[in-house]
């Protein structure tokens, strides 16, 4: 007999772009505001496996795949800041006429924060976690650009030996066996090996971009959590990424700073009842 127990992210979509591409999404739960979560580079929709069901009981809540990543057919143009911004804006068009919380991680911080810039009326309110932060000069060192370079030509070969899958499956674990189950299968491919280099490549551009052309948010609410955790790993970045995650939430009109003392960059998997809790405020 068929399984008919529902996903724990919902029901299954797909929609078509303009240029013919499909786009995965899921969601679950009801309300007159949707909340949309999008991941970090090169992440499917499993990152939010602990944070979306909690949210669906409160309001409708979706997660989805850039192209390239989970189930989203790959895209053939670069994967710049402005062309991921685009199609979370043709999902959103498609979900409705909002009003919507958009919530990010990592590299999605600033996605979430472009696709709000070109319609911010119809955005509730953004949750940055851990967000990927241009004030942080630390990603502008020369060092910095030698990693990021290494990593794109690096992480393709690591995919073809599976060592992608075993290094970066890792952290996942704190997920529900199921969500886990999907991310182990589809997050770590030589396909989405390829895209986590197509979203990498354009990455320090945009950011200096960012830096020098910010982003006009008008009066939406932003929350900007920042994980404080210091580990051995990140004893110098760390403290300066949480600097400017200060600066950033200082800088906005309705910017709001939420530290999250038990986490690094992960808050998702470390503290998710964190994230829910600042969702659900905006809710309210």
């Amino acid at each position: 007999m068929p399984d008919t127990r529902s996903h724990r992210f919902g029901d299954s979509h797909y929609i078509q772009t303009k240029d013919g591409r499909k786009l995965h999404y899921m969601e679950k739960g009801a309300g007159k505001l949707t909340v949309v979560f999008e991941s970090g580079m090169g992440s499917s929709r499993c990152a939010w496996g602990l944070v979306q069901p909690l949210v669906c009981e409160h309001t409708r809540a979706v997660v989805y795949d850039r192209a390239g990543i989970g189930r989203s057919e790959p895209d053939r143009e670069p994967r710049t800041l402005t062309r991921m911004a685009d199609d979370l804006i043709f999902l959103l068009n498609r979900l409705g006429t909002g009003p919507f919380v958009l919530v990010g991680h990592s590299w999605g911080g600033p996605i979430i924060r472009m696709a709000a810039s070109m319609n911010p009326a119809r955005i509730r309110g953004i949750v940055l976690v851990d967000q990927t932060d241009e004030h942080c000069g630390l990603y502008f060192e020369e060092s910095s650009v030698k990693h990021y370079a290494r990593m794109n030509k690096l992480i393709p070969m690591l995919a073809r030996v599976g060592l992608y899958r075993l290094m970066g499956s890792k952290p996942g674990k704190a997920l529900p066996a199921d969500v886990y189950k999907e991310h182990y299968r589809e997050d770590f491919t030589l396909r989405a090996a390829r895209t986590m280099v197509a979203e990498g490549t354009p990455f320090l551009e945009d950011l200096r971009t960012l830096r020098e052309r910010p982003l006009k948010l008008a009066d939406i609410e932003v929350s900007v959590i920042s994980g404080t955790h210091v580990s051995r790993m990140e004893r110098k970045f760390r403290p300066a990424l949480h600097e400017a995650h200060r600066q950033t939430a200082a800088a906005l009109a309705a910017g709001r700073l939420v530290e999250a003392p038990n986490s690094g960059h992960m808050v998702m998997y470390t503290e998710p009842r964190l994230i829910v809790d600042e969702i659900i405020r905006m809710i309210d």
